[in-house]
């Protein structure tokens, strides 16, 4: 590693634990970068640093850490210098520059950073949706940049051996009804293989199976799920294993959800369930037991997440924050295009009317042509509704995908609606996925009837009401 070099700028990092990407804000004093930094730690970064970063080239790799004196510490105008949680030794993966104008569709470049080529794009830093735009820029231009370490304690022999320290293990334990089950399927969603009160004896046996693999990405982590029912059920010697098999190189992360006694003596008179260690005695009694019997967990933990008033979206918000893996989009998403002449589509989530536009079925070139067709775009381009209307519907969909995503929606389908579908919509629909692609939503388009038979009667006039003829000129709609 070579010695490292400070640069103006705020650094803030992205991602779960072990999987954290920096993201460098540049710009003059004033420009917005601490406030941008503060928008995006609300939404679950983490501060390098800011207004100057510490950047050493570790290999193809640059690295940005605090430097000491200004370490977890950040200028909130108005309010002072404020200490916040911090990282360091994060691999930068994109560059964001608030002192230039931003682009409608920019092309895609990159800024030479201490021999580093990084991404780069232009944001106006007060835009309301600003930090969604630099958590899906990071996701659409930082892929491949390498992890590294994050704010995590790592033994002595780990860090001397090089050995890889993302965490592909996470241990989730706790106090029972604090969320544990709850916590296992969201990380599932996430893409972890979740495994439910594994036998103690049966643990090293599941890490094995995991061991070996250079391609990590390949890889799904583990997410495993133990607490007092457990058998052999010892927290003493969990963590005592726990800290031997970080020793020998194993990327395992504790993790404890715990609860107020109140609250959870509420949950399990609710769902009139027993407590595991008071089946025949008031649930209190257990709640007090168990929490004696895991207290070297709670202790040795990495992460402690109290849920005492999350709901399950809390949980999973949380847990996303931290958890997330990079690269890997919780909502799946699809754009639709249809016919509102042959119906609603029933899985749609967001339907859109694009019936205002200009219709390309009263050209009679245009009318056996589909929104595929170059001539059919350019002519709904034309409108001069167009524009306006496409960039606000993108604008609220770019505003909504991640609150979908957040909330646990694991489909959602957005589907644009014209007569018949095959012009106006089919159009649209391609434009708007090209358009979310690029701001790192990627989709699949489906046009559902497009190749329909019934094309020009039901894209243009229809049968009307009746035997009633169509108007010229005007679309008749039902």
């Amino acid at each position: 590693m070579t010695n490292p070099a400070t640069i103006h700028a705020t650094g803030v990092a992205i991602g779960a634990t072990g999987f954290a990407r920096a993201v460098l804000l540049v710009g003059p004093p004033g420009s917005g970068k601490s406030d941008l930094a503060l928008r995006l730690i609300d939404r679950g970064a983490s501060l390098i640093a800011d207004d100057r970063v510490a950047l050493t080239a570790d290999g193809e790799r640059l690295l940005a850490a605090p430097p000491p004196s200004i370490a977890g510490l950040i200028e909130v105008r108005g309010v002072g210098i404020v200490a916040v949680r911090h990282v360091a030794n994060i691999p930068v993966a994109l560059v964001v520059d608030l002192a230039t104008s931003p682009e409608r569709l920019p092309e895609a470049t990159t800024r030479d950073v201490f021999g580093h080529a990084l991404p780069v794009i232009a944001l106006d830093p007060f835009d309301a949706s600003a930090a969604l735009k630099v958590e899906r820029a990071l996701t659409a231009f930082g892929r491949r940049v390498e992890t590294a370490v994050v704010d995590m304690p790592v033994s002595p022999s780990v860090a001397s051996s090089g050995a890889a320290t993302s965490p592909r293990t996470l241990l989730v334990t706790g106090m029972s009804g604090a969320g544990r089950s709850t916590a296992l399927k969201v990380l599932e969603d996430l893409g972890y293989e979740a495994v439910d009160n594994l036998p103690l004896g049966l643990f090293d046996k599941l890490l094995a199976t995991s061991d070996g693999h250079e391609d990590h990405d390949a890889e799904r982590p583990l997410a495993i799920g133990i607490d007092s029912r457990t058998r052999a059920f010892d927290a003493d010697a969990i963590v005592e294993r726990i800290g031997d098999l970080r020793a020998e190189g194993v990327d395992i992360t504790l993790v404890f959800l715990d609860c107020s006694g109140t609250e959870l003596t509420r949950r399990f008179s609710e769902t009139r369930r027993r407590h595991p260690l008071a089946l025949d005695r008031p649930a209190a009694d257990g709640i007090a037991r168990e929490r004696e019997i895991v207290a070297p967990l709670r202790r040795a933990a990495d992460i402690v997440i109290d849920t005492s008033d999350y709901a399950v979206s809390d949980l999973r918000r949380a847990l996303a924050g931290r958890f997330a893996r990079a690269g890997i989009d919780p909502l799946t998403l699809t754009i639709m295009s249809f016919g509102f002449a042959r119906g609603l589509p029933r899985d749609a989530d967001l339907v859109f009317d694009v019936r205002f536009l200009a219709n390309p079925h009263w050209d009679a070139t245009l009318r056996p042509l589909t929104g595929d067709d170059p001539a059919v775009g350019a002519y709904v381009a034309a409108d001069p509704a167009f524009a306006p209307a496409f960039d606000r519907i993108a604008d609220l969909l770019l505003l909504l995908l991640p609150r979908y995503g957040a909330e646990g929606k694991s489909y959602l389908t957005v589907a644009f609606g014209c007569t018949g579908g095959r012009h106006r919509s089919v159009y649209v629909a391609r434009m708007m996925a090209e358009r979310l692609a690029a701001a790192g939503w990627a989709g699949s388009v489906v046009h559902r009837d497009k190749t329909s038979g019934a094309s020009a009667a039901a894209d243009g006039a229809g049968a009307g009401h009746g035997d009633e003829p169509a108007l010229p000129g005007r679309e008749q709609t039902r």
